[in-house]
């Protein structure tokens, strides 16, 4: 069973460590407290759905929208511009879920299909 404080443990481990490598990535001027704030809301939101056990699916459509709201806050809260990969890095997780999903709909298309079945003569 999941502890809230387990979750509130992870979570914040998390928000610190995505923090310090986001602001390793990004121009001196943009701070870890910068960013931490920018992308905190996001971490409380993804915390909130992980405790209320929402579907996978859904989890992970949540957590690439969230993560491309907290791309698109930190480019506003940057008083120099970003480098091209950390914008292109926002959209990523966003590609790739889609990715999984429409291979998932193909797949079960397939499985749908009739099975031809031989004439009689």
């Amino acid at each position: 069973m999941r502890h809230p404080l387990d979750i509130v443990a992870m979570f914040a481990a998390l928000w610190l460590l995505a923090s310090m490598v986001l602001d390793a990535l990004t121009p001196k001027e943009l701070t870890a407290i910068m960013i931490g704030i920018a992308i905190g809301p996001a971490i409380v939101i993804t915390a909130v759905f992980y405790y209320l056990r929402c579907p996978r699916t859904d989890f992970a459509v949540m957590f690439a929208a969230l993560w491309l709201i907290s791309d698109i806050a930190i480019a506003l809260i940057s008083p120099k511009q970003l480098p091209h990969f950390l914008i292109a890095l926002g959209f990523l997780p966003a590609l790739l879920i889609g990715i999984v999903l429409h291979w998932q709909r193909f797949q079960r298309r397939q499985d749908d299909l009739p099975v031809p079945s031989p004439k009689r003569g």
